[in-house]
């Protein structure tokens, strides 16, 4: 039996343009934009550029959940950014997130216009903002920031983890595989766990720490994120399944899902939100 060659990594590493899998075109050791171009600008204060992954998925769940809730100065226009055309390296979204990720926002109803960028950050401003979804009490408070900052922390195991080397890597690696399905088991049973005598991840309040972990581990157990459902047990984490089905059923959170969405059914597919009435139409289908 031939004996595979150990890697040795370089002593100098250097990037090889175009290796990588499925997303290897939208990655690059650098920053900055690539090309200049304007980002279109809504009539509404809020202007949000994203995508419908689980990162977009955030904060338009919780921009529709504040309308729910009657705060119209939550009233925004979702620009999609298409990040398979490069779209996030352009000159207008990279002033308004430096780190070229979806998503980012303008706040235009401050003087000057207010971006804030990261996921986790823009739930945050929203809940100050809007004083809702983040309980006041201090030591609850903690928990809700404690809950949050651990899927933000957390994610990316799963995502760029877990989901690249399952998923998307041009090669099955067995130790890469096992090393991520391992966290994301035990980051499910963290989950689990935590929502054995809970309803929401903070006790009986629905927060935005809900939020920013429904869209990332709802999607694995109740929509079969990168089709591992089957391959991690979902099933098994029954208190993780009852809290999303919970939060799916949320008519604010089925809106939300659908913004920005530019795939699947194309009654589900809201590509750019400028009003209510833009996802009405296929929310009523």
């Amino acid at each position: 039996m031939t004996k595979t060659k150990t890697y040795q990594p370089p002593k100098v590493w250097k990037w090889k343009s175009g290796s990588g899998g499925r997303f290897a075109e939208i990655n690059r050791p650098i920053a900055g934009p690539t090309h200049d171009k304007e980002l279109p600008v809504g009539k509404h204060p809020l202007q949000l550029y994203s995508l419908a992954t689980p990162n977009g998925v955030k904060v338009t769940v919780m921009l529709e959940e504040l309308l729910a809730l009657g705060k119209q100065g939550a009233e925004y226009d979702a620009h999609i950014i298409n990040i398979m055309e490069n779209e996030q390296f352009s000159s207008g979204f990279v002033a308004v997130n430096p780190n070229s990720k979806i998503p980012a926002m303008l706040d235009q109803s401050a003087s000057p216009a207010v971006r804030i960028f990261e996921s986790g950050a823009i739930l945050v401003y929203l809940a100050e903002k809007f004083d809702a979804f983040l309980p006041t009490d201090s030591a609850a408070r903690a928990e809700c920031m404690s809950w949050l900052f651990w899927h933000v922390g957390s994610a990316p195991f799963l995502g760029g983890g877990f989901g690249h080397f399952y998923a998307y890597a041009p090669e099955k690696i067995e130790y890469c595989i096992d090393r991520y399905a391992m966290e994301v088991k035990r980051q499910l049973d963290v989950l689990n766990r935590n929502l054995a005598d809970r309803q929401y991840l903070c006790g009986d309040e629905y927060t935005i720490a809900d939020m920013g972990a429904y869209a990332w581990y709802g999607s694995l157990v109740i929509n079969d994120l990168y089709n591992a459902q089957v391959f991690l047990d979902v099933s098994s984490y029954k208190n993780v399944s009852r809290w999303a089905n919970e939060i799916e059923e949320r008519p604010a959170v089925q809106r939300g899902k659908r913004v920005n969405r530019a795939w699947g059914p194309e009654e589900e597919r809201v590509v750019e939100r400028h009003s209510a009435a833009d996802v009405d139409k296929t929310f009523n289908n």
